[in-house]
């Protein structure tokens, strides 16, 4: 057995459980336990068979793939993709979902962290926010912002490239995990990873026209921690999708909205217009914050409707 870690061209790159690394190809014969997604993706745990090379490299190719745990996926139209997949997969078998915000260059956006903690809730995976630059966080005011996330009870790290502070918490929060960093160009994802994994990424930068960082990571690699575990850097959320998440089940991956949900009027309330709704109530009264509530309805009004 052994993961698959990275591509290169056709071919995947797996590491093996004893430590070898081969240069993998995928066959027709090739069985998956994923139907209607992509066949191999990284982070998959897979079965290979030593192909003969003739130098000292392993090559191999991949006999199955093994069910996943979890998946960060694109969706795709079947009828537009050879391999008719539904699903393409990004990164897979994440056990804690990373998400790498920068408290200033580019600005925090707390819709953005709300749109990271809707996928991970529906997942059902921990989650670990990353707030980078906070040197420039001089009078607080990212730390203020960032409280109703802790009073929510979600774990948040504050680090610093530039001046090393927190990375050694960080790196004990991601040790012996296989955890999944994702963000928006510009906000220090892959300088972080070079710091934890000693790697050598390429790095972005922010424009100073827009503020915005310019785009680097297109596809997912997998990079070993020197305390055990992996950190996969992945694409920014916006080019995988909230595949599974509808006008319908959005309300639940709100947690604060969960007690408050059953003294609703109606059992099928989306908090958004309907009358003696509780949560809308709560949100009005303050007991739940108004910046979240309005994260939901920006992503309710976003979503399609189940037909």
């Amino acid at each position: 057995m052994g993961r698959v870690t990275g591509t290169s061209g056709a071919a995947y790159i797996v590491i093996a459980d004893d430590g070898r690394t081969f240069r993998c190809r995928s066959f027709p014969g090739t069985g998956s336990g994923n139907p209607d997604a992509s066949l191999v993706a990284v982070g998959d745990l897979v079965e290979v068979q030593d192909t003969p090379s003739g130098t000292e490299a392993h090559q191999g190719i991949i006999i199955r793939v093994e069910p996943r745990t979890s998946a960060l996926v694109r969706k795709r139209d079947p009828r537009r993709n050879r391999s008719r997949e539904k699903q393409q997969v990004i990164a897979s078998n994440i056990e804690l979902l990373v998400p790498v915000v920068s408290a200033y260059e580019p600005p925090l956006t707390t819709r953005l962290i709300d749109r990271y903690l809707v996928f991970a809730e529906s997942e059902q995976l921990p989650v670990l926010i990353v707030v980078n630059k906070m040197e420039l966080d001089r009078d607080g005011q990212v730390r203020r912002m960032m409280g109703v996330y802790h009073d929510l009870g979600y774990s948040v790290c504050y680090v610093s490239v530039y001046d090393k502070s927190g990375i050694a918490e960080l790196a004990e929060a991601l040790k012996g995990k296989i955890s999944a960093f994702s963000g928006h160009s510009g906000v220090g994802k892959s300088s972080l990873i070079n710091l934890l994994t000693g790697c050598d990424l390429k790095t972005s930068r922010t424009s100073y026209k827009t503020r915005k960082g310019v785009h680097t990571t297109s596809n997912a690699t997998m990079h070993p921690l020197p305390g055990g575990g992996y950190v996969i850097d992945t694409p920014g959320i916006r080019e995988f999708s909230l595949a599974d998440i509808t006008r319908e089940n959005l309300r639940f991956y709100f947690r604060e909205f969960l007690q408050f949900m059953p003294e609703c009027g109606f059992s099928s309330c989306t908090h958004t217009v309907e009358p003696q709704c509780a949560v809308r109530n709560a949100a009005e009264k303050e007991l739940i914050d108004a910046g979240r509530y309005e994260s939901y309805r920006i992503l309710f009004d976003a979503l399609e409707e189940v037909e």
